[in-house]
């Protein structure tokens, strides 16, 4: 039994016509009456009383008619889902990021702005946020410096200004300006579980001509508790600065700048959703772009 015979057996049944309902089908009569006969030979049974060129449908038949309405209806149920489970995923967002500073602030005004939006955002290494675009885990990734990779689209979207984080009453703190090569001898502070700008502040350090004395290795908020204890000195963005109200002078060298940048696979479509998003978090920081400089 198929679901062409049945779609076949229900115009029958309503236009009570074979030849009417040939022509609803847009088939040949002869095509139609054979279909019909092969459903009532499967169904082992008659389906219509013949009077003349009408008929209409017997007991059985009519028994027929209600079950074959509900396989269509719930055909149609089943469409309706489908199409609704392709819309949902289609206004799904799945982005991974390597700090969760980078979406900071931006989610909120996102959300103000598309209410309905769904977004799953999850946070990791650099080299697992390439491993995810390319095996489709996720559609966007926001790293420091830009993905280089044949398969991938990377855009920079701010360089922001590094400073150096120490106590208001240290003795470099009333400086408007310092060389990183300066603080060589004090005990720095770094950021832990985040290896890529630890490499990068670590890179800075060497380009200033000395390697840091890691006195410690923390999260954020002890890193913040530790500085104002006056036991060591950070490298740290100019934003989370702000946001922590922590005290920083300025470096003088030219490579104290930590790029933000947003990645996708090449060649993918994206759905409105995820252009939609990709050109609000382009837009977002290209209009806060002072947050990042001093």
């Amino acid at each position: 039994m198929e679901l062409l015979q049945l779609k076949y057996f229900q115009t029958v049944a309503y236009t009570e016509h074979i030849s009417k309902a040939a022509a609803q089908l847009n088939i040949a009569q002869p095509s139609l009456s054979l279909t019909i006969k092969r459903l009532e030979d499967e169904m082992g049974t008659p389906l219509f009383h013949r009077k003349g060129r009408n008929i209409e449908l017997n007991a059985a038949g009519e028994i027929l008619l209600k079950h074959v309405n509900r396989i269509f209806v719930e055909l149609e149920n089943a469409k309706l889902a489908i199409t609704e489970k392709e819309d949902e995923l289609s206004r799904l967002i799945r982005i991974s990021i390597s700090n969760s500073r980078f979406l900071s602030g931006l989610i909120r005004e996102y959300i103000e702005v598309f209410p309905d939006s769904q977004l799953h955002q999850g946070i990791a290494s650099r080299n697992d946020i390439i491993t995810q675009l390319k095996k489709g885990d996720v559609d966007l990734g926001i790293t420091g410096y830009p993905v280089q990779d044949e398969e991938i689209d990377s855009r920079v979207l701010v360089e922001e200004d590094i400073v150096l984080v120490l106590p208001a009453d240290h003795a470099y703190g009333s400086e408007k300006q310092l060389s990183l090569h300066t603080a060589a001898s004090e005990p720095f502070l770094s950021l832990a579980n985040n290896d890529e700008y630890r490499r990068f502040t670590m890179m800075l350090c060497e380009r200033a001509g000395f390697v840091p004395h890691l006195a410690f290795e923390v999260d954020s908020h002890t890193l913040v508790e530790i500085i104002r204890l006056d036991r060591g000195v950070a490298l740290l963005p100019i934003s989370v600065c702000r946001n922590l109200g922590l005290h920083y002078v300025p470096i003088a060298d030219d490579a104290a700048v930590y790029p933000i940048s947003l990645s996708w696979m090449k060649h993918r479509n994206l759905s409105s959703s995820l252009e939609q998003f990709q050109h609000f978090i382009i837009s977002y920081y290209t209009s806060n772009a002072s947050m990042f400089k001093v």
